[in-house]
């Protein structure tokens, strides 16, 4: 989504790292940043980094920063969106209010924190699953301004457009043309 940059992206497998870094923070703020911080030294790069999750206001905000591993370990993203939508089965749908949240920290080789930024989409959970887009909870996602369409039902280039990521994206792309100036 920022390949109108003028910059060679590379991978983590690209440059052979395989380190994992130990995401323990409170918040997909200080998530991102261990991230990018690790992995910044770890590649001697300006590095991006994201975290990101899933907040559903009737269950006081879970999955949240636990939304890849929510419903226990070794699940597919469809037997734990199933989960999440067996937890939410008693709630009305005007109460089945949510939100993705994303937050991208920018680091350099130095562990020097460059830039951040950070993107909300809100919108609902739907009672059942709908699309064949995307991946994660993306069939039960209707965000807002979407005709109560799922995330999944939407063509990438929309989804791009309004959600969580692509959101802190645009907000981030001003903040690296500058820093890339300067070097």
């Amino acid at each position: 989504m920022l390949t109108d940059l003028n910059v060679e992206w590379v991978s983590l497998a690209d440059l052979g790292i395989t380190l994992d870094v130990l995401e323990d923070g409170q918040t997909f703020r200080d998530n991102a940043w261990l991230k990018a911080l690790g992995y910044g030294r770890e590649a001697q790069l300006i590095t991006l980094a994201d975290d990101s999750g899933l907040e559903v206001d009737a269950l006081d905000g879970a999955p949240g920063l636990y939304t890849a591993r929510y419903g226990g370990a070794g699940l597919t993203h469809r037997e734990r969106y199933e989960y999440l939508l067996t937890q939410l089965q008693e709630v009305p749908p005007a109460e089945r209010t949510a939100r993705f949240h994303c937050v991208i920290a920018v680091s350099n080789g130095a562990g020097e924190m460059l830039a951040e930024a950070e993107g909300v989409c809100e919108g609902h959970i739907a009672l059942t699953p709908r699309g064949a887009q995307g991946f994660g909870y993306d069939p039960i996602f209707m965000p807002e301004g979407q005709e109560g369409r799922t995330m999944a039902e939407l063509p990438a280039t929309q989804k791009h457009r309004i959600s969580h990521r692509g959101q802190a994206l645009v907000q981030l792309a001003p903040q690296l043309t500058r820093l890339l100036g300067e070097k």
